[in-house]
């Protein structure tokens, strides 16, 4: 069955469940009222009949006002309201024609008037009337003279006139519950199509999403806070982030083709220039005073392939946390006069300028040789994109760490290379395939994994044609955490 119909069939039985209770409640307070107001009627007509039906003939005796009680029931002859007055003995003494067809008061009742209490009853009896047996509502009330019964009214009204208002009653109620139902069902259809049209529309938004298409702008008719749009939105959240998701395997996946592509050449490179000097030696075609020069190359291309091969392992065993770090306390300002005494001759051939900002010690804690890695490969780079500059390094001791900042005036970077410097074999200025310094495009993706793995932060800031700065810092002792687990990518 369609969820329409069910809820349509839910809002109705609750509905019809609603108005058969509400009904019959009803039904049942308006029939106890209506004979509840038939014997308070009858109770005050034989209220004031106990006081004006009787003529009082001297201190003990008192006759029936036989006209009075003529004339009362002659005005209430349209609602059939007939009178009996009962002597001491049980006897009906009035009207006097119908008396001896009036039979005695149950002996029950007869006792409850007795003790003074009026009767109310409703049973099969004679019509004082006309005498034939019909539903009556009977009311007795007792008269008492000095504590001794004198005479009991009787006041008789048929059945048929309440049970004719009970029943017209009942009737409206019938309408007015078929009505109700008529518009229950109008009601609940379009209550019923309006859920359910929010639900197909998430059916279509999941559909779509299944067929692999994340562009989806889900929006529900109704109120923002109920559960069905609580639901729509925990759904576009989640196809916001399937979206994300997307776009990132799609960026990975490029860069793992270009990862293959630029390691493929990177290897390449050396490989051909080996594998072509190998075949002028066996072919001679090489002359002999080329030779050591020819075997010279071969050793330098043969040492690029092992730095290549080496940087990668070293990238992977970081990646993996398969490094152990031995953390010490020592000066960094040694290790960064010794990287600059290093890199001076290249910094003179790119026509740069090296300059150190930093006290004579500056202490620092963390793995030394690895802090000597990262030291390196950051100037380095950036000696390799700074031409006829100045690379500033400066180094001080902060708030619970050792903070570092390496700024050059070199050729800068645009955001989109600043947002994937720290990927594998990236290069900022892939057009430049001069290898002199290693540029492999692992150095950088070593120094963010090692800064990483000391618990450190490292940021970049560039503005292309201007310069970048790589600023970096590492805790102190204190507050170093013991181990730091990297992120697989």
């Amino acid at each position: 069955m369609k969820l329409l119909y069910q809820q349509m069939l839910a809002f109705l039985g609750v509905i019809m469940v609603t108005l058969s209770v509400v009904s019959i409640l009803f039904i049942q307070s308006t029939t106890n009222t209506v004979w509840e107001n038939s014997f308070d009627q009858l109770e005050q007509y034989t209220s004031v009949l106990k006081d004006r039906s009787f003529t009082k003939v001297n201190a003990t005796t008192y006759m029936i006002n036989t006209q009075f009680l003529n004339d009362a029931e002659e005005i209430l002859d349209q609602q059939h309201v007939h009178f009996i007055i009962y002597n001491a003995d049980n006897q009906a003494m009035y009207p006097n024609e119908r008396s001896r067809a009036s039979r005695p008061i149950d002996a029950s009742d007869w006792a409850e008037l007795k003790k003074g209490n009026a009767v109310s009853i409703r049973e099969l009896a004679r019509n004082p009337a006309d005498g034939s047996q019909q539903s009556m509502t009977i009311y007795y009330k007792p008269v008492f003279l000095s504590g001794k019964l004198l005479f009991v009214v009787g006041a008789f009204a048929p059945v048929e006139q309440i049970q004719t208002s009970i029943g017209k009653t009942e009737r409206n109620i019938l309408i007015a519950f078929i009505l109700s139902m008529l518009a229950a069902v109008f009601i609940s259809y379009f209550v019923a199509r309006f859920q359910v049209s929010r639900i197909n529309k998430l059916r279509r938004a999941t559909h779509q999403v299944a067929t692999g298409d994340y562009e989806v702008q889900l929006k529900l008719d109704g109120k923002a806070d109920d559960e069905i749009s609580g639901l729509a939105t925990d759904f576009q959240n989640m196809v916001d982030s399937l979206k994300a998701s997307e776009i990132e395997i799609k960026r990975q996946e490029d860069r793992r083709r270009q990862f293959m592509a630029d390691a493929a050449h990177e290897m390449r490179t050396p490989l051909t220039t080996i594998n072509g000097l190998l075949e002028g030696l066996a072919y001679d075609a090489i002359p002999e005073e080329s030779k050591a020069k020819s075997i010279e190359l071969m050793r330098n291309e043969t040492n690029r392939l092992i730095r290549l091969v080496n940087e990668n392992l070293d990238y992977e065993k970081i990646r993996t946390n398969q490094i152990m770090l031995s953390k010490v306390t020592f000066n960094a300002r040694e290790d960064i006069d010794n990287i600059v005494s290093q890199l001076t001759q290249k910094a003179t051939d790119a026509n740069d300028h090296l300059v150190i900002e930093a006290a004579d010690t500056v202490k620092v804690f963390a793995d030394h040789d690895r802090f000597v890695q990262v030291m390196f490969n950051i100037v380095q780079n950036a000696i390799q994109f700074t031409q006829d500059g100045t690379i500033t390094i400066t180094a001080k001791n902060g708030y619970h760490q050792t903070e570092f900042a390496v700024s050059d005036t070199g050729i800068g970077m645009t955001p989109d290379q600043v947002k994937n410097i720290w990927e594998r074999y990236y290069k900022a200025d892939p057009s430049r395939k001069n290898t002199k310094y290693g540029e492999s495009g692992l150095g950088l993706a070593i120094v963010h994994q090692l800064v990483m793995l000391h618990g450190g932060d490292i940021q970049v800031t560039s503005k292309a044609g201007e310069g970048t700065t790589f600023t970096f810092s590492f805790p102190d002792e204190e507050t170093a955490p013991k181990t730091v687990e990297l992120a697989q990518s």
